[in-house]
């Protein structure tokens, strides 16, 4: 609850900066939606990649690419605190394991309700991936919209930033980079 007390006084704070009044009508009750708002959106903070991931591992005999592609995100610029959203799309060899399918659209949502970067983010998701599932390679490429490319600043609202992380055999092999590559094209 102390997390959320300071939350709501720096909001009203915020608010008598901009010169408005926190008691009006329409704000008295915005530092605590903001709050309340700020844990849902920033819960990514209460997980951890490797226990979310151990939960739903199973032992199968397959070793072709698997793919999930077109998970939405959303989360925090960490320069501005303004919104990027996009989706992310996340292939994988294994070895002799794999993830349930759910767990992966969590994995990359934990790491988006965080303050970030697009870079970190997808190197994040790539390297929890190839740390706990040990595959034969993984891959995953990000493509981001950016609120603070769009309101501010440059004021393009059409840009979009793709980021990606190549482990193992996604980053050693042509063919299996390739393969990846094609399968997310429209």
């Amino acid at each position: 609850m102390e997390k959320r007390q300071k939350m709501e006084t720096a909001v009203h704070n915020i608010l008598s900066a901009m010169g408005e009044d926190p008691t009006r009508d329409g704000l008295q009750r915005t530092p605590q939606r903001v709050a309340e708002m700020y844990s849902e959106i920033f819960a990514g903070y209460e997980t951890d990649a490797e226990s979310l991931l151990r939960q739903s591992l199973f032992d199968v005999d397959y070793d072709e690419m698997i793919l999930v592609k077109d998970v939405e995100f959303y989360s925090m610029c960490e320069h501005h605190m303004l919104p990027f959203y996009g989706r992310v799309h996340v292939a994988y060899v294994p070895r002799d394991k794999i993830v349930g399918l759910s767990q992966i659209p969590r994995l990359v949502e934990m790491y988006a309700r965080r303050l970030q970067v697009q870079e970190r983010m997808t190197q994040q998701i790539a390297q929890s991936l190839y740390d706990v599932l040990q595959p034969q390679g993984v891959g995953v490429i990000v493509e981001g919209a950016h609120f603070c490319a769009m309101m501010r600043g440059v004021e393009k609202e059409q840009m979009r930033m793709v980021t990606s992380a190549m482990r193992g055999t996604f980053k050693s092999l042509p063919a299996t980079r390739y393969e990846f590559l094609s399968l997310i094209k429209p």
